[in-house]
């Protein structure tokens, strides 16, 4: 199954980078990783607009005030964006500037959300509860897909297991097993996984030559002065460097880069 965010295809033969910063920090930060970020061959871009964070002290996103100057910078750097949505009041208010919602792993099994997701016509991006078993990712999927949208692509993001060494678990068993089990496309977010910068080109190779359909990367032009999750987010120019050997990996299995 194929689906289109704005006018990227997702489980095509051609593999698919979703890039951006976790959090939307400002016009400037947002800007230059956007435009960064398509240079090195990312066509979708990711931004988080609300966060959900573990700490209520923590930096929960800009919300509305950056509405403005979001769609100034989709519309200069011609991309789409998805983001993640919190909460079932925020969709309509969301719907002018996303092309995609994403469902991070807390809300997983926020069934209310899922149906009204359902009722939508932008397409899903769910990620993996970090405790979920694989079938009730796919059957979380089914929430939204049943109320009659059945553009969903499901995210493995890492789960928890009794490793600590690094933030999660990336699961590639679950990649291949929801590709030949589910229908649907299959995209891997190693930044979450596994939390250490150094760590995530390693496992973007490996989630390609798995099949996964594509990646969701986070990238940040001064990791260390980001107000979310800065340890796990590459720089710039790491972000450029892991696309060309990304693309050497995709060669030898005779795919390419889905490009704008």
């Amino acid at each position: 199954m194929v689906v289109e965010i704005g006018n990227i295809q997702i489980g095509g033969p051609r593999f698919t980078v979703i890039a951006g910063p976790c959090s939307i920090e400002s016009e400037s930060q947002f800007q230059t990783t956007s435009l960064s970020v398509k240079n090195s061959g990312a066509s979708v871009l990711r931004g988080g607009i609300w966060k959900m964070r573990t700490s209520p002290k923590a930096f929960q996103g800009l919300g509305r005030e950056a509405f403005e100057f979001i769609q100034k910078i989709k519309t200069q750097a011609a991309m789409p964006l998805i983001s993640e949505v919190t909460d079932i009041r925020q969709i309509e208010e969301l719907s002018s500037i996303v092309d995609g919602y994403q469902v991070g792993a807390r809300n997983m099994h926020n069934y209310s959300l899922l149906k009204e997701l359902g009722r939508q016509s932008k397409p899903v991006l769910l990620k993996r509860g970090f405790s979920a078993f694989i079938d009730e990712w796919i059957k979380a999927a089914d929430y939204v897909t049943s109320g009659g949208n059945s553009k969903v692509i499901l995210c493995e993001r890492g789960i928890r297991t009794f490793e600590t060494a690094t933030r999660n678990t990336l699961d590639l068993n679950a990649v291949v097993y929801a590709k030949k089990h589910s229908g649907l496309p299959v995209i891997v977010d190693p930044s979450h996984a596994v939390g250490i910068a150094d760590l995530v080109p390693q496992l973007c190779y490996a989630s390609a030559a798995a099949g996964a359909d594509g990646l969701m990367v986070e990238v940040h032009p001064k990791p260390s002065e980001a107000l979310s999750d800065g340890p796990q987010a590459l720089t710039l120019e790491g972000f450029e460097s892991m696309m060309k050997q990304l693309e050497k990996v995709l060669g030898a299995f005779d795919r390419g880069l889905n490009k704008i």
